[in-house]
């Protein structure tokens, strides 16, 4: 039986090397960063303890080979994060840096098969947004901003529906159109715009904007499935419903008068608004967007208040 109690064989760096196949300046080097302890022999050269320093030069070198740093393997020698937690992150880190990658090749391709007037055009559109990333940043402040004061899970649902994420792998032309997306966003006329259009007529006259929000909501998802099914902008319960909800929560009462004020300052026919919706839809496949809602509300108020002259 062997003595557990009795220390491990000494070796030399050059010993040591030997045993990882790593180069003597390599050793040194990780002793001096504090990865690999050693003490010195009579003659003052490194010796080591050859069972647990070869244990851990061979665990550095395996997580080197799969591309960790040297902060990152250090917290695995120190016993701060396991070997999983190490790679987890590490896998992590690589998918954002491969979309980041992946958004900076289609942009170059996109700038490359711009025909010679619009390339100029083109590279700044594509530089200001950054990357894909830094879109999406832009898309959820725009948003954050319209929305206020909405907050917590009713934001974050929003978000999720209507604002699409980065395409991991994108192609030229999608990086172009959602490039276009946060300059549209970017625009401060554009804030306004859509601020008119989400909330109408007068907002500052709104007494409860998290419940008018709440409602109209709900309104906007049952819309959403007439616009999916082709039902033509209509007079019926979910406009009345729509301008109810916005009479109730402005203490007014809904009347031709209402409905008009309502249209007051309308910018549902902007053509800044109509493109943002159009770009997202492209990313967000068939799926009906709060936009395309409430263009469907908006032209079915237009034609009531139309009819209601007409009796005149």
């Amino acid at each position: 039986m062997t003595d557990d109690t009795q220390p491990s064989a000494l070796v030399s760096i050059g010993e040591l090397a030997r045993r990882t196949g790593l180069a003597v300046r390599t050793i040194r080097f990780y002793c001096d960063e504090g990865i690999l302890e050693s003490g010195r022999s009579a003659g003052g050269h490194r010796m080591f303890e050859a069972g647990s320093a070869t244990e851990r030069l061979l665990l550095v070198r395996r997580l080197r080979a799969l591309g960790l740093g040297l902060g990152s393997i250090t917290e695995v020698l120190r016993g701060e994060r396991s070997i999983a937690e190490t790679a987890a992150a590490e896998s992590d880190r690589l998918d954002v840096e491969f979309r980041s990658l992946a958004w900076r090749r289609s942009a170059l391709r996109a700038v490359a098969a711009a025909g010679p007037a619009h390339r100029a055009e083109r590279l700044a559109l594509l530089a200001a947004a950054g990357d894909g990333t830094a879109a999406h940043d832009c898309l959820l402040r725009f948003w954050r901003r319209i929305l206020a004061p909405i907050s917590g899970s009713d934001l974050d649902i929003y978000l999720y529906w209507n604002v699409p994420a980065p395409l991991a792998n994108p192609t030229a032309d999608e990086v172009v159109a959602y490039a276009e997306l946060a300059a549209i966003a970017a625009d401060p006329d554009m804030h306004t715009a859509v601020r008119q259009q989400l909330w109408r007529g007068r907002p500052d006259l709104i007494r409860d904007r998290r419940g008018l929000y709440a409602e109209v909501g709900e309104i906007m998802t049952e819309v959403a499935a007439l616009v999916a099914d082709g039902v033509p902008p209509r007079g019926g319960d979910e406009l009345d419903r729509f301008v109810g909800a916005h009479a109730d929560a402005r203490g007014d009462r809904d009347s031709t008068r209402f409905r008009r004020q309502l249209l007051t300052g309308a910018t549902d026919t902007d053509r800044r608004i109509h493109r943002y919706w159009a770009l997202t839809g492209r990313f967000l496949g068939p799926r009906v967007t709060v936009g395309r809602a409430h263009h469907w509300v908006f032209s079915a108020l237009v034609h009531s208040t139309a009819d209601q002259a007409h009796r005149w």
